[in-house]
């Protein structure tokens, strides 16, 4: 199955470059180079993932992640120029849900890009999980509390559905890592944090108080919703 990926990027020979290079994989590519205009082809092509560069002219690649988190969950794979690690944190906290240093090897690009789209792809395990109002749907990969969808990213998704098979189990942070592949080290495990934070808050989990997610310091997080899992 093709899989298309928008890149926002203002330099036109990478954007050409990577175009080519994608296609031998099977990914098509749509480029931008403006971030007005990235926007204009997300809603006009609905991309399987897009690529973010951080630097780009008039609005930069954090406000466009911004923009795009208030209207899609796509995965975003995020560029940025130094490789900073707050820069990468940043990106996180925005929703991103993977980074890349430049300059890079379009090989390593197309690795990150297909280890994402699996990480967003549906499961074909128990279709659904239930612990009271919270409802999580693995063939579709959403979640709902009550009726209300909670509009999870692919690295948040992915670690309820981790937790959440595992309640009542502690899982450290390497453990969580790992469902988040893709994420480097190197950000001191920062990537974790970052996620559970935005989880909890869509959640509407107080971190002091948990329903769902307390975090055990010095190891990791526990999920310890009342009712064991049980499929719908």
């Amino acid at each position: 199955m093709n899989h298309q990926v928008l890149i926002i990027d203002d330099d036109h020979k990478l954007n050409r470059l990577l175009s080519t290079y994608l296609s031998e994989f099977g990914i098509q590519a749509v480029t931008a180079t403006h971030p007005a205009e990235g926007l204009q082809k997300l809603k006009k092509h609905s991309p399987d993932i897009v690529v973010l560069d951080v630097m780009l002219p008039e609005m930069n690649g954090f406000d466009v992640c911004r923009t795009i988190r208030g209207q899609s969950n796509v995965p975003i794979i995020m560029l940025t120029a130094r490789g900073d690690v707050a820069d990468r944190i940043v990106g996180l906290e925005l929703g991103a849900d993977d980074y890349l240093a430049k300059p890079f090897e379009p090989r390593e690009l197309v690795a990150r890009i297909q280890s994402v789209l699996r990480r967003s792809q549906p499961v074909k395990e128990t279709p659904e999980l239930c612990f009271g109002s919270l409802r999580i749907d693995m063939a579709k990969r959403t979640a709902f509390l009550g009726e209300s969808p909670l509009g999870l990213t692919t690295n948040e998704f992915g670690a309820l559905a981790l937790l959440a098979q595992n309640a009542g189990k502690v899982l450290n942070r390497d453990q969580i890592l790992q469902e988040l592949r893709g994420m480097d080290c190197d950000a001191f495990n920062r990537s974790v944090d970052i996620t559970m934070s935005r989880l909890r808050q869509k959640l509407g989990d107080d971190p002091q108080q948990p329903t769902y997610i307390k975090t055990v310091w010095g190891v990791g997080y526990l999920f310890i919703a009342g009712e064991p899992p049980h499929g719908a």
